[in-house]
């Protein structure tokens, strides 16, 4: 007898090859790329797994398409210079990708959606604190300091040099002293004067002077 044909069985819309299937992606407009370096190789396979099975869009290689570089145990600096290298070879014209910190990616896939990315998330070198300068040092006496004829603060050092006339006029030998010392202590500062805190720690410079400079005309 001849053996028995076995029947061959075909695979249903619904069966393993359907179940295998990538997920479609939801989120069209944002693209992510996973850096490798200290994150690994099997984490950031798993975790793209992960991703694209909720419907983010995570591409393999690092090209112009990407939205959002994810980074894991890096710093600002660190970002920074791996993007540079990698836009040195970019076609000019593109727009740099936002470089985040794994915690808006994790935060995303707990919220099934991409969360909105805010400063916590960036990694940025941070820019050095805009504000007035800060005191400068000054020697106690005058023959240790530059006095130059051009200098940064004229107006206030002769509104000083007025203050300290009228007081000699008036006989008042001390207020007249101490109101040249702070015009000399002026003609020597590096920077102009542009917030009293700059006055702080300079030696001559007390109330009656101080407010000379906040207020010229007093």
């Amino acid at each position: 007898m001849l053996p028995k044909r076995r029947r061959t069985r075909v695979g249903s819309p619904g069966g393993a090859s359907a179940s295998s299937a990538p997920a479609p992606t939801r989120f069209p407009g944002i693209a992510v790329y996973l850096v490798e370096r200290r994150m690994g190789r099997s984490r950031r396979a798993f975790l793209t797994r992960l991703a694209r099975s909720k419907g983010f869009r995570v591409l393999d290689a690092c090209s112009s398409e990407v939205t959002h570089i994810v980074m894991e145990q890096t710093s600002g600096e660190e970002a920074v210079c791996w993007q540079e290298r990698r836009a040195a070879a970019a076609p000019p014209g593109c727009t740099p990708a936002a470089l985040l910190d794994i915690s808006w990616f994790t935060e995303s896939l707990a919220a099934g959606q991409p969360v909105p990315v805010e400063c916590r998330h960036r990694l940025e070198v941070a820019e050095p604190r805009k504000g007035p300068p800060s005191p400068a040092w000054m020697p106690a006496y005058a023959c240790q300091r530059p006095t130059p004829l051009t200098h940064h603060n004229i107006s206030l050092s002769e509104a000083l040099e007025t203050l300290a006339e009228a007081a000699g006029f008036e006989g008042s030998e001390g207020r007249c002293l101490t109101f040249h010392r702070a015009a000399s202590v002026l003609r020597a500062l590096p920077r102009p004067v542009i917030a009293l805190s700059q006055l702080r720690g300079l030696p001559h410079f007390g109330e009656h002077s101080s407010r000379v400079v906040q207020d010229p005309a007093c």
